[in-house]
């Protein structure tokens, strides 16, 4: 049970007799400031998520370089 052109066009007719011609545009406009504020977000926390790990495999490589030097000065000293 798919959604046919004339379902389509009885949706669009409801929806202009609901809000008017006038109004339409502020409507889109708003769904369309709506859908992007909801993609910034959803692009914020994936960098937000990855800056996190980043970050955590530089502490990780600090500390195992760290380590190494101090091995080196043991077997050196």
């Amino acid at each position: 049970m798919s959604i046919g052109p004339w379902q389509i066009i009885l949706i669009l007719v409801i929806v202009l007799i609901i809000f008017g011609a006038g109004k339409l545009p502020r409507v889109a406009g708003d769904l369309a400031a709506g859908i992007k504020n909801f993609k910034k977000g959803m692009n914020e926390d994936d960098k937000q998520e990855t800056a996190g790990k980043s970050n955590s495999t530089l502490e990780a490589s600090a500390a195992n370089s760290e380590q190494s030097e101090q091995k080196d000065k043991a077997a050196q000293g």
